[in-house]
């Protein structure tokens, strides 16, 4: 048998992959004997670097957690008070507030449009004074620790590509989105994790479908595509050995099987090659380590209590916590997608519905961070894909009414690492319908992110054909405003 020579690439990848575990095993070893602490207090499995050799400049953020809320929730029922609305409850929307603005399918062939001012209280809170809906009591409690962006715009109108953009920069599918960027540039702090993590809540039925092209690698390796977690059951499919496979037979195996990949690879240089490797040794590392991540029931009753976790419950309280757990060991970026906020009809029982289920998490996780000395370096993420109307979809009653999209001004809110707290930033007119002061674009919001872990979102790139593709796309600037002052 004629064995192909070598790339190259594949010598270096086997040269890192035999310094890691030597390097690391010998590492962890001295660690032990030095240091008289338990087996399971010892520092994670070191991590695998990513493609900058370095950041750009410091980074205040090492990791994020992103709460996304699926569907667009309405900015002016929760963040945005607009009184005037309430005064204004089931007159027309001025047409000078429009304008030529693009209307969605749903509600451009109404023959009215009234305006829905929101059935909900909203009061100040905390040092910053920040107005709050009383839908979000808990939320109420960390405003002090937050930065609200009041004035973010997107490009489209419809979910999927909304999502699509936000996430990985293009309406188009195919790009990789922004776990799979940072996957691809830092790597991740822990071997027996990935860098990027999916979980996802809400409804089983109902809401807009979460596709997994949310969190696809596109055309980068395949290796740093989101990896989906399952909050009950087995946490990841077919991760467990099969019964009377000993670890030691698996291990066997897989090297096996790698070793025969790594011979096809050399011959064909084919990438997917290389990412299911990697997704072997992955998964091998994964089946030690996942279970006990998984199992919130060894948190501390309280930590449960403030959370509103039950463990072997899907929820995302449940999440939140998962979250936590999973940037204590190391996982470079969690994506928490929420189902449910696209409320076209019905918004005052669903959006207070919405709001029982999440609010209480977000705040709790904000203040779980902090009390560990996470928050410093973990950036959290709160936000939809865009916002609601200000008129009606369809009638409006006394008691009822129904928000179309609206990409022109949205509510995002971002807390921790490099992160100015207590602000709000950007302001919309009378309406919460366009923008007034300091609009911030999603490529800025990006750059922004990138820009807290010490990338510089112009330079972050990956070529693919013939062209250098980045996060930002063309555009994209960083906030200034919304960040801390150095210490």
């Amino acid at each position: 048998m004629t064995i192909p020579m070598m790339t190259e690439d594949l010598r270096c990848a086997l040269r890192r992959r035999f310094l890691l575990q030597t390097t690391g095993g010998l590492g962890a070893a001295a660690l032990a004997s030095l240091l008289p602490v338990q087996a399971s207090e010892l520092a994670k499995p070191a991590g695998v670097a990513g493609a900058l050799s370095g950041t750009h400049f410091t980074p205040r953020a090492r990791r994020v957690i992103y709460l996304f809320m699926s569907g667009g929730p309405a900015q002016m029922d929760l963040f945005d008070h607009k009184p005037r609305l309430r005064e204004m409850n089931g007159q027309q929307i001025p047409k000078s507030v429009v304008g030529s603005q693009r209307l969605t399918t749903m509600t451009r062939e109404q023959k009215a449009f009234p305006v829905a001012g929101s059935q909900f209280k909203f009061a100040r809170h905390g040092d910053s004074g920040l107005e709050l809906s009383e839908l979000l009591p808990h939320t109420a409690t960390i405003v002090d620790q937050i930065a609200v962006i009041r004035s973010m715009h997107t490009d489209p109108i419809n979910h999927d590509p909304a999502v699509m953009f936000l996430q990985s920069g293009s309406s188009i599918t195919g790009r990789p989105c922004l776990g799979s960027w940072l996957s691809y540039g830092l790597g991740t702090e822990n071997a027996n994790m990935p860098a990027f993590v999916v979980l996802l809540s809400g409804p089983a039925r109902g809401g807009q479908p979460l596709l997994s092209k949310y969190w696809h690698s596109g055309f980068l390796p395949g290796r740093h595509q989101g990896v989906q977690f399952r909050s009950v059951g087995e946490p990841v499919m077919s991760l467990a050995d099969p019964a009377g496979v000993s670890r030691d037979d698996r291990r066997r195996i897989i090297t096996a099987v790698n070793d025969l990949n790594r011979l096809k690879l050399g011959a064909t240089g084919d990438p997917e090659i290389e990412a299911r490797i990697n997704a072997f040794e992955l998964a091998f590392q994964m089946q030690a380590a996942v279970p006990e991540l998984m199992d919130v029931a060894n948190e501390p009753k309280h930590i449960l209590d403030m959370y509103g976790a039950e463990p072997g419950k899907a929820s995302f309280a449940n999440n939140c916590l998962l979250a936590r757990r999973m940037i204590e060991r190391g996982v470079r970026f969690v994506q928490l997608y929420d189902k449910d906020w696209d409320h076209h009809g019905d918004l005052p029982k669903k959006i207070r519905a919405k709001c029982q289920e999440t609010d209480q998490a977000c705040a709790a996780l904000i203040r779980d961070l902090a009390q560990r000395g996470l928050l410093d370096d973990t950036l959290v993420i709160w936000g939809g894909e865009f916002g609601r109307t200000t008129y009606c979809q369809g009638s409006l009653t006394n008691d009822n009414y129904g928000r179309d999209h609206h990409p022109r001004c949205f509510t995002s809110w971002l807390a921790g690492g490099g992160i100015k707290p207590g602000i709000v930033l950007g302001k919309t007119d009378d309406f919460s319908y366009n923008i007034a002061e300091d609009p911030i674009h999603v490529h800025d919001l990006q750059a922004t992110i990138l820009h807290c872990l010490g990338i510089d979102h112009e330079r972050l790139t990956y070529r693919f054909q013939g062209r250098d593709y980045r996060l930002t796309d063309v555009s994209g600037r960083v906030v200034e405003r919304l960040l801390a002052s150095s210490v």
